[in-house]
């Protein structure tokens, strides 16, 4: 993701200085894989290799349990986890400084043209940045990381970003 992130910033650090500093990304394609096993009621539990398994059920909203990661839910963390570590990449290749990003998602959903699905997701943020840095700059790496980000690319729906910039005082 690096390597791929640095081609949008041409310029922002030489090719060999980014190889030094950053992880090198695979070459392309990736394919990623899920398997996931449920009987015809309550919980399903979904693997991957190398990470720990995870319950998942419909949220109550859909008559589930709603005590168990739902798929609405997931999809949130997709997008706002792809977003943080999208942003970080853009942050270390364009030589941007900041102290936190906190995040949150919500997703509406909603019938649209006859099917439900959703029709926005808002990703709420509050970055912290070091004493003399640029809110400006950092506004513009934020929508940076939100275009480069492959999940938010991969999706019809609108993702929208609501921003709280804070400047650390000396």
């Amino acid at each position: 993701m690096l390597r791929w992130l640095s081609s949008l910033f041409k310029g922002s650090l030489g090719r060999k200085k980014h190889e030094e500093n950053c992880h090198k990304m695979k070459p392309l394609p990736h394919l990623y894989e899920v398997s996931l096993s449920g009987g015809p009621t309550g919980h399903a539990t979904l693997l991957a290799a190398g990470v720990p398994p995870l319950r998942s059920a419909p949220p109550k909203e859909f008559d589930g349990p709603g005590d168990a990661w739902s798929p609405e839910q997931f999809l949130l963390a997709a997008v706002g986890t792809c977003f943080m570590f999208t942003f970080r990449a853009v942050a270390q290749a364009s030589k941007f400084d900041y102290s936190l990003l906190d995040l949150s998602g919500s997703g509406t959903v909603d019938r649209e043209e006859g099917t439900t699905r959703f029709t926005e997701i808002v990703l709420t943020l509050r970055l912290t940045l070091p004493n003399g840095a640029d809110p400006e700059r950092a506004q513009r790496m934020l929508e940076k990381g939100k275009n480069a980000c492959l999940v938010t690319s991969s999706l019809s729906v609108p993702v929208r970003l609501e921003s709280e910039i804070v400047v650390e005082s000396a």
